[in-house]
């Protein structure tokens, strides 16, 4: 992989996370949170940085005590934030999370007058894209603009310096329809930027919901309204977004795992560790993250894969995510005490 002065940048929503430390109580009878950092792009940034890669995190904070939260926090992990502009007259954004093994983790967003969605193409071209190996991007930067201009600018400029694109989808219902009342422009908007993205990455339901056509497939809960049920061939989504230009598309499984497909219909499945669950929210991000780090060390997919079930099997046992993600050693002695990694060039060479 090219020389590089960072590894990654990733790019768009951060937020202070409130957990609940009730971990099984119905969300009206939460009595108390715990405060951490959270976003998906700041997860992973965070997650990285702890693998050892050097980071540097684009999104925006308000002029507010939050912001210093957040702040604070993600220099002290050493990721790099002198390119994050504050939005006077904007917040940073907040989530409340619940607990409630085994399959409930309701979740609410506040990102109304958010700032990080308020960054910029000023904003991208302050930013030393060209200077990373990474550009990671994910969907809720597309929901609003200016947000959606700056990203899709980032993804232009990375095109064009040879940096690696990843695009996690990152499919929050909610967002979009707060935006729009219609859920299918995530589906236009993202098959619109697939012919400049190397790597996709996201669940099952993500997957679906990046070729949605059709609002009547998405069944949102109320109780859980960013995580929602989508209808569709899955296969049939992994060939229709492979078939627009990404040489891989990532698909995070959960309990079973993870997979890797190729445009020429082949994949590569990596399964999952067991581990007991205390919350899965963030998991994603985790894997991310280790799948991340294996890419820019050159491992293969098999690798890649392992290292990202990992990280996520790490957090998963711990009650967040950024703030819990593992160290480099840490990880790399859990995947030795639980088999190791595979035999090298298996899959192949990322």
């Amino acid at each position: 992989m090219r020389q590089a002065q960072y590894d990654l940048v990733s790019m768009g929503r951060s937020s202070i996370d409130l957990y609940s430390n009730d971990s099984g109580a119905p969300f009206a009878e939460i009595s108390n949170f715990a405060a951490f950092v959270g976003g998906c792009p700041t997860n992973i940034a965070v997650g990285a940085c702890r693998l050892g890669l050097r980071t540097l995190l684009l999104t925006a904070t308000g002029d507010d005590p939050v912001s210093d939260f957040v702040l604070k926090f993600l220099r002290a992990e050493k990721v790099e934030t002198a390119y994050i502009p504050c939005k006077p007259g904007f917040r940073t954004s907040a989530v409340i999370l619940g607990i409630e093994p085994p399959d409930k983790y309701p979740l609410v967003f506040y990102r109304e007058n958010c700032a990080d969605l308020q960054i910029n193409i000023d904003d991208v071209t302050a930013t030393p894209i060209e200077q990373a190996k990474i550009l990671l991007v994910s969907g809720t930067g597309f929901s609003r603009e200016p947000s959606r201009s700056a990203t899709i600018f980032a993804i232009e400029q990375a095109h064009r310096q040879g940096v690696k694109v990843i695009l996690d989808l990152d499919f929050r219902a909610d967002q979009w329809l707060t935006n729009s009342g219609d859920v299918r422009h995530y589906g236009v908007t993202i098959r619109s930027l697939l012919p400049r993205i190397d790597i996709v990455l996201g669940t099952q339901e993500e997957v679906k919901a990046a070729t949605l056509t059709d609002k009547s497939q998405v069944k949102v809960a109320h109780s859980q309204v960013s995580s929602p049920e989508v209808e569709g061939n899955e296969r049939e989504a992994i060939a229709s977004i492979l078939s627009c230009g990404p040489q891989q598309l990532i698909v995070k499984r959960g309990a079973d795992g993870a997979s890797v497909h190729f445009p020429n219909g082949e994949s590569v499945t990596s399964k999952p560790f067991k581990v007991e669950v205390v919350n899965v929210l963030g998991a994603g991000d985790a894997f991310a993250a280790g799948l991340i780090y294996g890419i820019v060390k050159g491992w293969s997919w098999e690798k890649c894969l392992r290292m990202g079930n990992a990280i996520g099997a790490i957090v998963v046992t711990r009650q967040g995510c950024a703030n819990f993600m593992p160290f480099e050693s840490e990880a790399l002695e859990f995947v030795a005490a639980n088999g190791g990694f595979a035999k090298e060039g298996v899959a192949g060479p990322c």
